[in-house]
C-alpha cells in the first residue's frame, strides 16, 4: 500500500468521480485508475462500485475512508513540522519598529535571539507607527513593534501591549537644569526651554506637542526634524532640551543629563502587531514569544 494510492483513493471517494479526483491530485485519469486497481488488488477488495455516472464506495472503502483520512492528516501534521524545524534554522524575519525601539528594546532581544538561531536573517525597517502598520498590511512585514493607540485603529491587525514607558527630558551636563533644581521637570517648565524635536510623523513629537498645548503653551523648537541619534547628538551639543524614552536615555551613554517628568509624567505603550488573517511564520512566532517574554 502506497502513500500516494490513499490520496487518489481519498480523491475519488470525495469527488465521486475519477476524471474530477484525477484533476484534483493532478494526474492523468489513466495513471489515478491503475493506481487504485492496484491498491484494491493489495488490499482483496473492490473500493468502489463503478456504475455509468455513479461512483459510490463499498463496505471496504467505507471501512478504508476514515483511516485513509487520518494517515493522510498525520503525513501533513509530520510535514509541517519538520518544516517548522527547517524554518528556525534559516529564513528571515521581518521585524519593524519605531526608532527609539530599535535603540531601547531591541538590542538585547535581537542578540538573544540571534545566539538561539543564528541561521535566520533579521530584516529591521525603522518607521514611525503609521508607516509601520501600513507596511504590516500590505505584508511587507512579519511584525511590528508600534506605539499605542495606533494612528489609525485597523481591524486587520492583531496587537499585544508589551510595555508601558515613561518619558523622561534629557539636557546637556553644561546647560542650566530644567526646571531649576528640581529633581523633576514638569510639563509646563518646557516652556522656559528650546526643544529639539523630531520629525514630523514621529510618535514622540505628536506626543509631547500634545503635552505641551495641554498646558496652554505652543513649544520653542530650536532644532527639528531628526531621528532618533540625531536628536541625542543635538542635546549633547547643548542645543536644546528633548522628552525621550526612559530606555533610550539609559542607553545613550555619557553627555546626557536625564531628568524624570514629575507625576503624572507622560508614558507610551508599545504593542507587538501582526496580521491577524496571517500567521506570522514560525521563526517570526519564536521571536514574538522572546520579545513577550523579555
Amino acid at each position: 500500500m502506497q502513500f500516494q494510492q490513499l490520496q487518489y483513493f481519498v480523491a475519488v471517494a470525495e469527488t465521486r468521480h475519477f476524471t474530477r479526483a484525477a484533476d484534483l491530485v493532478h494526474v492523468a485519469q489513466p495513471s489515478l485508475s491503475q493506481q487504485i486497481k492496484a491498491l484494491e488488488r493489495e488490499l482483496g477488495a473492490d473500493l468502489f462500485l463503478r456504475a455509468r455516472g455513479n461512483i459510490t464506495l463499498t463496505d471496504a472503502g467505507e471501512a478504508l475512508l476514515p483511516l485513509a483520512r487520518r494517515i493522510l492528516a498525520d503525513a501533513e501534521t509530520a510535514r509541517l513540522e519538520v518544516q517548522e524545524l527547517v524554518q528556525l534554522r534559516g529564513g528571515r524575519v521581518r521585524l519593524g519598529a519605531t526608532p527609539s525601539l530599535c535603540t531601547g528594546l531591541l538590542p538585547d532581544v535581537l542578540r538573544a535571539f540571534h545566539d538561539r538561531y543564528p541561521g535566520i536573517r533579521l530584516l529591521i525597517e525603522e518607521g514611525g507607527s503609521h508607516d509601520l502598520v501600513r507596511e504590516l498590511a500590505r505584508g511587507a512585514l512579519d511584525l511590528a513593534l508600534v506605539v499605542l493607540p495606533l494612528p489609525t485603529p485597523s481591524p486587520a491587525l492583531t496587537t499585544v501591549e508589551l510595555l508601558r514607558e515613561d518619558l523622561v527630558v534629557v539636557s546637556s551636563p553644561e546647560a542650566a537644569r530644567p526646571g531649576g533644581e528640581r529633581r523633576t521637570v514638569r510639563i509646563a517648565d518646557l516652556e522656559s526651554e528650546r526643544l529639539v524635536m523630531f520629525r514630523h510623523g514621529y510618535d514622540l513629537r505628536e506626543l509631547t506637542v500634545a503635552a505641551c498645548r495641554a498646558e496652554g503653551f505652543e513649544p520653542d523648537f530650536a532644532v527639528e526634524g531628526g531621528e532618533m541619534d540625531a536628536v541625542l547628538g543635538f542635546v549633547r551639543a547643548g542645543l536644546g532640551v528633548a522628552v525621550v524614552p526612559r530606555m533610550v536615555a539609559a542607553r545613550s551613554g555619557r553627555g546626557l543629563r536625564v531628568t524624570p517628568l514629575a507625576r503624572p509624567g507622560l508614558h507610551r505603550t508599545i504593542a507587538l502587531a501582526h496580521r491577524s488573517d496571517v500567521a506570522p511564520p514560525r521563526a517570526a512566532r519564536e521571536l514574538q514569544r522572546m520579545l513577550l517574554e523579555r
